[in-house]
Formats: C-alpha cells, sequence, structure tokens
C-alpha cells in the first residue's frame, strides 16, 4: 500500500524522508492558522515559538504539498522520523487532496496530516489566535534548536508562494515581522 502525506508548514520545503513523488494541491474545510507553540523547535518552554496547524474552517482551502512513500521500508522510517518531528502535533487526519480548484472529486484520497488540536488537556502547547501584531511579536523574540522562528515564517511564506499559494495569514504575519524588524534598527 502506498502512503501519502500531506504538509502544510515546514514539510513543504523540508520533508526529511525519502519520497517517491510530491504533489502540489491543498485539502478543503481548513485553513492554515499560527496557534500551536513551539517548544522544540522554533522556541523553547520559556519562550515559545509559534508554528502553522490546522483550523477546521467551512468553505475554506489550505495549500501544501502532498509526499508519496511507496515501499514499506521507507514509509516505516517515514513514519517513525514524523513521529518525533510532529510529536507536538496530537491529531492525525486522513484527508482528500485536490490539485484542480474545478475539480468536484479529489486527485488523491487518504492523505495523512498532522493537526495540533485547541484542547489543552491533550495539546499542552497550543496558543490559539491572537492579534497579528501579538504573533508578530512572539515569533521575532522566539528561537529553538531548529533556528529563529522568523525564519519558518519567511520560509513558509517563500515556499507557499513557490507553489502558487497566496496565503494572507502567512503574508500579514511576515509584512508585519518585516515592519517591526525594520522598527528596530
Amino acid at each position: 500500500m502506498v502512503m501519502w502525506v500531506f504538509g502544510y508548514g515546514s514539510l513543504i520545503w523540508k520533508a526529511g524522508f525519502h519520497f517517491d513523488e510530491r504533489v502540489v494541491g491543498f485539502i478543503k474545510g481548513y485553513r492554515r492558522v499560527f496557534y500551536q507553540g513551539s517548544t522544540d523547535h522554533r522556541g523553547t518552554p520559556e519562550y515559545p515559538g509559534r508554528t502553522v496547524t490546522l483550523e477546521p474552517a467551512e468553505g475554506e482551502i489550505c495549500w501544501g504539498v502532498a509526499y508519496k512513500i511507496s515501499k514499506k521500508e521507507d514509509q516505516e522510517i517515514a513514519l517513525t522520523y514524523l513521529e518525533v518531528r510532529e510529536k507536538q502535533y496530537d491529531k492525525k487526519e486522513y484527508v482528500d487532496l485536490f490539485t484542480d480548484i474545478n475539480a468536484t472529486s479529489p486527485a488523491i484520497t487518504g492523505v495523512m496530516v498532522y493537526i495540533a488540536s485547541p484542547d489543552k488537556k491533550v495539546n499542552v502547547n497550543y496558543l490559539g489566535p491572537a492579534s497579528s501584531e501579538h504573533i508578530a511579536r512572539q515569533i521575532i523574540h522566539a528561537e529553538g534548536p531548529s533556528g529563529p522562528n522568523r525564519d519558518y515564517l519567511f520560509q513558509l511564506e517563500k515556499a507557499l508562494l513557490q507553489i502558487g499559494c497566496q496565503d494572507n495569514h502567512v503574508i500579514d504575519l511576515a509584512n508585519e515581522v518585516r515592519r517591526f524588524l525594520s522598527e528596530k534598527r
């Protein structure tokens, strides 16, 4: 059986595992939001960074990439790797991936995606909604083992534009961070 994994954050530009095919597409009924705290990659427990998760949103779509993993051994390696990398994401969903905005049926079904739920009992790092200004200030100051949180935001903005996606939430936050950084000079 083939395994598909959907990436909507850093997986877009850095898979970190062997895959056979990379497909640009979108899932329906979700939107990408910077509501997940990162205490292990882009921040620390004392000063969490912010990374993206998915939030159910009627009528919305979320662009990203799906990775096809065919060989059993590659699947096991990828799952082991993802369980560590995505350990702060407490839910796995299986979704349909579309590649054509006008399509009525999905290009790929059963694509696995990691989601950080808003349930603080099982997801202690969920930070939730805040103003763009507040989120931007958090992103500017947070840094973890994977580097500055702002690098994550800027890389996500660039990766989305490269796949032809203009995500206003990401662009607005990136612009807010750039504005704050320019004022500090």
